[in-house]
């Protein structure tokens, strides 16, 4: 059975693939920050989905589902809408280019991001190759 993303299921096998995969763990390594990754409804998708992953030196420590945003203070939080987020996972928009123009808010240290964009760039490269149905 395939994940559909975005749900618990297709989480969890983020989760996993974070873990297991080597080249995400090198190039994470000297990643230490957890994260919202809060959609908006758009499209496909008719209510906020949310997703917290606590990410640490290549590893994913916790990944949950729809938490209560009280429930965590990320380092950072990142906000889109739906279709901006099919976009990133299909391919069709760089998340960095999403970044640059609004259409993926970030709260956060920006510098901070900056700074470890090949980090930035192998987990959407994670999450694409775990997206193997999307809503």
């Amino acid at each position: 059975m395939v994940a559909i993303f975005p749900s618990e299921e297709w989480l969890k096998g983020l989760e996993t693939k974070l873990n297991v995969d080597a080249r995400y763990g090198d190039i994470a390594k000297g990643w230490e920050g957890d994260l919202f990754i809060i959609i908006e409804p758009a499209g496909n998708l008719k209510q906020q989905t949310v997703f917290y992953f606590d990410l640490w030196h290549g590893k994913c420590r916790g990944a949950e589902f729809n938490p209560q945003l009280s429930s965590h203070s990320p380092v950072f939080t990142l906000t889109a809408n739906y279709d901006h987020i099919k976009d990133i996972m299909t391919g069709k928009l760089n998340p960095m280019t999403a970044m640059m123009t609004m259409k993926l808010k970030v709260k956060g240290n920006m510098g901070y991001m900056m700074r470890n964009v090949p980090t930035v760039l192998d987990f959407v490269r994670c999450a694409q190759e775990v997206t193997k149905e999307i809503m």
